[in-house]
Order: C-alpha cells, then sequence, then structure tokens
C-alpha cells in the first residue's frame, strides 16, 4: 500500500506535464515505460477505446469508472487525432497493445503465481494461455478466471473477489470486452483489501495470442488496429466503428469538460 500511494503522489506532483484532460478524464501523457513503472505499484489502469469513451455521456458506471480509474491511457487513435484537430496539441497515444507488450517484458510478471488473468471464455482462455506460455509465463489453473457476461448497470462479482482476497495477488489482468472490464475493475479496486496492479487491456492479448484477429505491431503504431479488424469482421466492427463519429461531436462540444449526464 505504502508503494502505491507512493507511485500515486508522485505523479500528481509531476503535475499537469503528464496528465491532459479529454471530456473531464485525466490522461496520462507520459511515457509508455512511466505508465508501466508506476501500475507495478498497483492501482485500477483503464484503457478505453471510442466506443468506451463516448460512454461517459450516457453510462453512469463507465463514466464513473473512467473517473476514478488511478490511470487511463489513451488508447484510441480517432480521440488523439480528433484531439490534435480541435486543440493543436500532440498526445503520445499509448496502445493496449503497446502496454501490455511492456507490461510483460518486465522481470516481475515472469513470476505465474503474482498474476490472476481474467478470461472472457474458454476457448479465449486456452489460447492465450498457450501464447503466454511461448513468453516464459504459465499462468496456474488456479489464477485463471473465466468472467460471466456481466449485465448493463453496477457489477458485483463477489467470487473473484473472495478469489483474490484468497491468492492475494501483485497483479490482475482484464482480457474481456471495454464497457464490462472497466466497471468489474472499479468494483475490484473498491472493494478489494489491498491494491494489486488492475490492467484492464481488453482485446490487447488477443491480437497476440491469435484468439482475434493478429495486428502486428507495426500496424498498432500507425493507427491501423481498427481497420485489420474491420476488414476481419465488417459485420462486427463496421457499425461499431462507424458509431465512433459520435465521440468528435462530443469532443468538439465539451473539450476538457465533463459532459453532464444524460437521462436513460
Amino acid at each position: 500500500m505504502a508503494e502505491f500511494n507512493q507511485g500515486i503522489s508522485s505523479a500528481k506532483k509531476e503535475g499537469g506535464n503528464e496528465f491532459r484532460t479529454i471530456l473531464g478524464v485525466r490522461f496520462f501523457s507520459g511515457s509508455l515505460k512511466g505508465a508501466v513503472d508506476r501500475m507495478l505499484h498497483g492501482g485500477l489502469l483503464v484503457v478505453p477505446s471510442a466506443p468506451v469513451l463516448q460512454l461517459i455521456e450516457t453510462d453512469l458506471e463507465s463514466r464513473d469508472a473512467l473517473l476514478s480509474a488511478d490511470f487511463v491511457i489513451a488508447d484510441s487513435a480517432y480521440m488523439v487525432l480528433v484531439w490534435r484537430f480541435l486543440q493543436w496539441e500532440k498526445i503520445p497515444r499509448i496502445s493496449g497493445l503497446a502496454y501490455l507488450d511492456e507490461l510483460l517484458s518486465r522481470p516481475e510478471m515472469k513470476k505465474p503465481e503474482d498474476t490472476v488473468w481474467v478470461m472472457a471464455r474458454p476457448k479465449s482462455a486456452e489460447t492465450n494461455r498457450a501464447w503466454l506460455q511461448t513468453q516464459g509465463i504459465d499462468p496456474p489453473d488456479s489464477h485463471i478466471y473465466l468472467a460471466p457476461v456481466y449485465p448493463p448497470g453496477p457489477i458485483q462479482d463477489p467470487v473473484l473477489l473472495e478469489m483474490l482476497e484468497r491468492l492475494r495477488p501483485k497483479h490482475v489482468i482484464m482480457t474481456i470486452g471495454g464497457g464490462s472490464q472497466e466497471r468489474l475493475g472499479l468494483y475490484l479496486r473498491r472493494n478489494l483489501s489491498f491494491v494489486p496492479g488492475i490492467h484492464c487491456i481488453g482485446a490487447a492479448i488477443a491480437f497476440l495470442s491469435g484468439d482475434q484477429v493478429k495486428v502486428p505491431m507495426w500496424a498498432d503504431k500507425f493507427y491501423l488496429g481498427w481497420l485489420i479488424r474491420t476488414m476481419d469482421n465488417p459485420k462486427l466492427y463496421g457499425p461499431r466503428y462507424a458509431s465512433s463519429f459520435a465521440l468528435a461531436k462530443l469532443m468538439f462540444r465539451f473539450r476538457s469538460m465533463l459532459p453532464p449526464i444524460k437521462a436513460s
């Protein structure tokens, strides 16, 4: 707990140069290495996509998670580009893929008993675990949790909470969908008696393991991950990314201000 508090307080001392507020959310604008260094001390990190960012106006629980997270990194290339157009300000993009790659390269992550993996379904768990083994990480069955499909609204998962209290891992890595993982991460952050690093990286591991279409690091660097996903599954991702155009309208209207919540 002392290490976590020290990490957070040092980030606050460094102040505005390392954070940019967009739609009321404080995005970390430091380096990839700096983000991982801080999260090794614990806390909740979220990596919101453009569709998740749009929820800040309509979904109270997702809004709460974005505003309450200890660190938020700018994964959305679309958001970064819109902000550059509106404010003439360049924000470093740290994708979930790049973040996971850097995180797993650290020696601290090689101890399988230190991390609990929250997976979306049995096939994903099998595919992701096989890939992790190629990276020198072999999580035991006891440290893999198959998450249920969480309904809209506040999330409660006493089974996962009890599991984490019993194992007391240093890290919890979420590989479930955006919109759910942020709400689950906040539930854990508020209810655990200790402070692990809770990393909400969503589909990032699936791009590496082959559980979803693989996204090369070069494509991620040039903001092309969305295009590769859409070409692989246009019926699923086409409408999803098309809906993200509403985010530009939201950013144009409110810039750094938090939008008022809309009634359901």
